[in-house]
């Protein structure tokens, strides 16, 4: 019978020395992912806890959201050799490797790695010189960080630069912890980060005011059903496109109109309509949401889970004017913004459901079903248990 340590999926003969347990310390469990390819890649065992240097703390994990980009990382789906949207992408991930060379944000994924971009973690130790006062505080880490300053758009990510929180420890800058003081639970906390910053970064970026309609895509992933709440906080009419049996819960999250993600956008809303689209689903609808865009509109993205390669009609975009936005680096204050949401109640995660650490695999299936609203989050198991 195999052991909680082997290989999810099949074994691998890809090696990962930097895990080593020989002549360590305290050991923790944690899922390492070996290389670009399928769930096989995800193993679960034990690897040594890091231990903070200067300027950094280290977090007990108390939950970790699952998002497409853990997904897309690990299939190496940031290939520009790759042109799949992500379900194809993750069912040929199954078969063999997508990209081994190419396959990260910037640069090649440092396998083996730690995944888990969303971290709800509490802080358990500071070395000597650094702030001792937020022992014992839950916390949330900014997943996003920018090495040279705010001024430069130039980013390294948890657990796609370095490890990140699908583990029960965690070790991560200081300057990127932020103390949270609320009544949501680690679940509710866990599916924040990454999901609610992009989206409140994408809506800072096309300036969304109380004065736009905005529409918003995939509006029960967890970006989509981040961006439809975080809309409606500005005061925008929000539109909402999602498959139909999701209406009643994106309705739920403050979204004033629902479009079926299967109809044509431009017959639904007519041309020329609305204000912003906020798009991280692309592929095949992107003509049409440039169609309804009126002259001077803005089109954001930091995604593309339909497909990266689409058909792009300049005229639309000349002629009337547009402005198209991409976004991957946050502004400085898109996470202390969040954080003042969520401690005014202004905001609340859509937790779709949770499963332990060592589930990954069940949690990245059902994730790619696209059958939820909201996102997954997984619970590390509680140290020396």
């Amino acid at each position: 019978m195999a052991s909680e340590h082997d290989v999810i999926g099949r074994q691998t003969a890809l090696r990962d020395d930097r895990f080593d347990l020989s002549g360590h310390g305290p050991t923790m469990k944690a899922v390492v992912t070996l290389g670009s390819g399928g769930l096989d890649m995800l193993a679960f065992r034990d690897v040594p806890v890091p231990r903070p240097g200067f300027g950094e703390v280290l977090l007990q994990v108390l939950a970790a959201g699952v998002n497409t980009t853990d997904i897309n990382t690990r299939l190496g789906w940031y290939s520009s050799s790759v042109s799949a949207d992500t379900q194809s992408a993750a069912e040929a991930g199954e078969r063999e490797a997508l990209a081994n060379d190419d396959g990260g944000w910037s640069a090649p994924t440092p396998f083996p790695l730690i995944q888990g971009t969303d971290c709800c973690g509490r802080v358990v130790e500071v070395p000597a010189g650094g702030d001792a006062s937020i022992v014992g505080r839950r916390v949330l880490v900014r997943p996003c960080m920018r090495p040279r300053g705010f001024a430069s758009p130039e980013t390294i990510w948890m657990a796609a630069d370095f490890d990140g929180a699908f583990a029960q420890f965690v070790k991560v800058p200081a300057s990127e912890v932020f103390a949270v003081d609320t009544g949501l639970s680690d679940a509710e906390l866990g599916a924040l980060p990454c999901a609610y910053g992009t989206a409140e970064n994408m809506l800072r970026r096309a300036c969304v005011s109380d004065a736009d309609r905005v529409v918003v895509t995939g509006a029960s992933g967890g970006v989509g059903s981040a961006a439809v709440q975080l809309a409606q906080r500005r005061g925008a009419t929000v539109t909402a496109v999602a498959a139909r049996a999701k209406w009643e819960q994106v309705r739920a999250l403050g979204a004033a109109h629902v479009v079926d993600r299967d109809a044509d956008i431009v017959a639904a809303l007519g041309e020329r309509s609305v204000d912003v689209v906020v798009d991280n689903v692309s592929g095949p609808a992107f003509g049409g949401l440039l169609s309804v865009l009126k002259v001077g509109g803005r089109y954001v993205s930091s995604g593309a889970i339909a497909g990266p390669i689409v058909t792009f009609d300049k005229r639309a975009f000349y002629l009337k004017d547009l402005t198209l936005i991409g976004c991957t680096a946050w502004d400085e204050p898109v996470f202390p913004d969040l954080i003042s949401y969520v401690e005014h109640g202004e905001v609340r995660p859509l937790v779709a459901g949770t499963f332990p650490l060592e589930r990954i695999a069940d949690a990245q299936r059902e994730f790619l079903e696209k059958r939820h609203a909201g996102n997954f989050v997984l619970v590390p198991p509680l140290p020396g248990g």
